[in-house]
């Protein structure tokens, strides 16, 4: 291989690490933007990967390193760096791979685990004192405003005992009070489904951008190992 084609591939390789890397730094700001902007942590506890957020974060975190690693290796030319870059690269895509054949097979399950946990998230609701779990309180009685719902079906889940976070007027505290009547349980789905869409063709963009990276670095590792070159 003459030095213009290696030159070509390092270029290569070095812009779409630092593609890669960037798409891995954007996952990681929009998965703690929406840890931060929505309240469903408490409320999904049983399947945390239905979380978009968790995993955007974790996701988007390991990208990064790995991606990086990649940009010095391409750039310092470094044999070592390169296999530790292309090694943890196939280990990283295998991941993901798994963790979509995951999504796949429980994804007849998720409306399962939705009905399941808002219906135990709202008998706590019920149960609690005043003073008592407030964070997820405060998480489904943001549900509610957000979403415009009452309770997992419907209005009559609450049986009576219905939170001001279901009216639909302001003020709250006239009597009779007026309550949204649709349930949380298919908006909240409906969110989460959106998400996921946007989340996979992120997904399935790095992890096509990952793939050709790989196809990359097995011929500058060959040429820097026939050459003596990359200790440096």
């Amino acid at each position: 291989m003459n030095r213009s084609c290696v030159n070509c591939l390092k270029t290569m390789l070095i812009h779409l690490n630092f593609l890669c890397w960037l798409c891995g730094a954007f996952v990681v700001a929009f998965g703690e933007f929406q840890m931060i902007h929505s309240n469903f942590a408490s409320l999904i506890t049983s399947f945390w990967p239905i979380y978009p957020a968790n995993t955007l974060v974790v996701t988007g975190t390991i990208v990064t390193c790995v991606c990086y690693l990649g940009v010095l290796g391409g750039m310092r030319e470094n044999r070592c760096m390169l296999i530790t870059f292309f090694v943890l690269l196939f280990i990283l895509m295998l991941v993901e791979l798994a963790m979509a054949c995951v999504f796949l097979v429980y994804s007849r399950k998720i409306d399962t685990y939705f009905e399941k946990d808002l219906m135990q998230s709202l008998e706590t609701y019920k149960q609690s004192s005043p003073e008592g779990n407030k964070t997820l309180k405060d998480d489904f009685d943001a549900v509610q405003h957000l979403f415009q719902c009452c309770g997992v079906h419907g209005v009559a889940d609450w049986r009576g005992n219905i939170p001001l976070s279901c009216c639909t007027k302001d003020p709250c505290n006239i009597l009779p009070q007026s309550n949204w009547q649709e349930g949380c349980l298919v908006k909240v789905r409906d969110w989460f489904a959106r998400n996921y869409l946007s989340t996979g063709a992120g997904v399935v963009t790095m992890f096509i951008i990952q793939f050709i990276c790989l196809s990359i670095t097995i011929p500058l590792f060959c040429h820097f190992s026939r050459h003596g070159l990359g200790y440096q």
